[in-house]
């Protein structure tokens, strides 16, 4: 294949993405942290199919305008830091490629060495050893082929691109010690090798067909008889309606590869800009909020398949969304500042609102905002500066990317990593301070909050030598694991023991909604007994943690 040309690219696309759909759990499977996380894999896999559907909806056989929509569709889609960098390395591709109908080696070797070097620069610090040393040495030794050998064929640089990212791939490990340790290869990285790997076959006449998610199905239905619940549970419908924007992004996969991970019998249909989603679930709180990020709500219904099986916290929470229902979200009054945070249960959302949030973005560590999702807050407020605190790690790079969306807004992300970080900046927020004096009180008060979780280990693994089983409880302190056992509440005090001091002067106890207050008020007297340390309880009505704990 001398040239690569629209319909060809789009064949490409559509392949990398089933290839990459295909293989998303065995690449979730690749996270380093034993813990329920938003997950590479999936992450990926929601980043790239947004991209690829905005790329096949394009009525052009012209490369540069297809891979103008792709770009955009990756960046308003990306999810989590590896989507947000898969998004930064195809921008850098279209950038070459803008003014191009077709493509030929050459310009396809060049753009892929372009694209490695954009996802650098999106990346303040970039950790080598992952999806970006993957991209990086694969693209320079293609490069380096395609000049040296004078390759004329698109299929013999795309081959070459594929061997020597595999080659980096294995290598990770010899650059990040942590890897080695648990015996994985970067996830990240591999979810790339994924995306070539479907890209070559496809330019071979090969390319990859999507699988069914049966498998999901079967995973969430597993989940449903092993909790004793059987076909209990809640039907959850509702009908969104999608914004201009949302028309443009939306992706029926998407949506349904997200909710098939906590339910089964899914039907979802698209009419224009109307959505209907049903699903029987679990969860359908995070049911709801998963649609909650697609658009706005015209009918919602959950009802309880078997009454003797309650799950109140669940029902309350998921009827709390109705209030949503038709009630178009208008402009705020102007205003000095705003801030928008991000949390992972209802609890934690009023708690935020408390402390003078704005827009408080369902999500976390199980559900990774979108960069989307944050320009749409962006876009509800009508302030001179905005705060945005993304309360996670993986959440960060997509909210770094939001600002760079929203040209005209002054936006200031502050790196708060953890719950507990975000509840401190926004108390030390100051709506009659200057923006400097904000700006370090916040930082300050991030800098200094210890934060901690409990939850539970997915695999078995070993992690800092030490062994966790499947099903035990972890405390984890920043990047430490403190305990593992399979005791949640001598897990919960082991954190404890671990994160306080004879400095600490306050403790904020937040339990989850699979925890009880009684649980709670066990470690709150454990603290008091242990510790010169005040104790506030919230209850947080989290998923996947137990506890979450902060120390100041």
């Amino acid at each position: 294949m001398e040239q690569i040309n629209g319909q060809s690219l789009k064949e490409m696309l559509r392949s990398g993405m089933n290839n990459l759909k295909n293989h998303s759990a065995q690449i979730d499977a690749l996270n380093v942290f034993p813990v329920p996380d938003g997950d590479t894999g999936t992450n990926m896999t929601l980043t790239f199919t947004n991209g690829v559907k905005a790329a096949l909806d394009v009525n052009e056989d012209h490369v540069g305008h297809i891979l103008k929509a792709l770009s955009r569709g990756l960046l308003m889609g990306a999810r989590g830091n590896s989507g947000v960098i898969t998004s930064q390395i195809f921008r850098g591709i279209y950038q070459a490629l803008e003014e191009n109908e077709t493509m030929d080696a050459m310009q396809l070797a060049h753009a892929l060495v372009n694209g490695s070097r954009v996802a650098y620069r999106a990346v303040m610090r970039p950790v080598e050893g992952t999806i970006l040393t993957v991209v990086r040495e694969a693209a320079d030794y293609t490069y380096a082929y395609t000049v040296t050998e004078e390759v004329k064929d698109c299929t013999a640089v795309m081959a070459k691109m594929m061997e020597e990212a595999n080659a980096s791939l294995e290598r990770t490990p010899e650059l990040l010690p942590v890897l080695a340790e648990v015996g994985v290869v970067d996830s990240g990285g591999k979810g790339l090798c994924t995306i070539l790997e479907g890209f070559l076959l496809a330019m071979e006449g090969k390319p990859v067909v999507a699988q069914e998610i049966q498998a999901n199905e079967q995973a969430a239905q597993t989940k449903v008889d092993n909790d004793g619940e059987g076909e209990y549970g809640f039907c959850t419908e509702f009908i969104l309606h999608l914004s201009e924007t949302g028309k443009k992004n939306f992706s029926e996969e998407g949506i349904r590869d997200e909710l098939a991970s906590i339910g089964n019998s899914l039907v979802c249909v698209q009419d224009d800009d109307l959505v209907k989603v049903h699903v029987h679930t679990l969860e359908p709180y995070t049911a709801l909020k998963m649609g909650r990020r697609q658009g706005k709500f015209v009918k919602i219904k959950v009802e309880n398949m078997q009454q003797q099986h309650d799950h109140i916290v669940e029902l309350e929470e998921a009827k709390e969304l109705e209030k949503e229902i038709e009630t178009p979200q208008k402009k705020a009054e102007h205003k000095t500042y705003a801030i928008i945070t991000v949390a992972p249960g209802a609890g934690i959302d009023e708690m935020f609102k408390e402390y003078r949030a704005d827009v408080v973005i369902g999500g976390g560590q199980t559900m990774n905002p979108s960069t989307e999702d944050f320009v749409s807050a962006v876009n509800q407020l009508n302030a001179d500066h905005i705060f945005i605190l993304p309360n996670n790690s993986n959440i960060v790079l997509a909210a770094q990317q939001a600002k760079d969306v929203c040209e005209g807004q002054d936006i200031h992300v502050l790196p708060a990593k953890t719950i507990p970080q975000g509840l401190s900046a926004c108390i030390m927020f100051n709506p009659d301070a200057d923006l400097d004096t904000n700006l370090s009180e916040m930082q300050e008060a991030i800098d200094h909050v210890k934060s901690g979780e409990v939850t539970y280990a997915i695999k078995d693994t070993t992690y800092e030598g030490r062994a966790i089983k499947k099903g035990e409880y972890m405390g984890i302190y920043g990047k430490t694991i403190a305990a593992s056992v399979p005791d949640c509440m001598e897990a919960s005090k082991k954190l404890l023991d671990t994160m306080l001091d004879d400095d600490s002067e306050l403790v904020t106890l937040i339990y989850g909604k699979d925890t009880t207050e009684e649980q709670a008020n066990e470690l709150a007297n454990y603290i008091e007994e242990n510790s010169d340390a005040e104790v506030e309880i919230h209850e947080g009505k989290q998923p996947v943690y137990p506890f979450i704990i902060g120390v100041e």
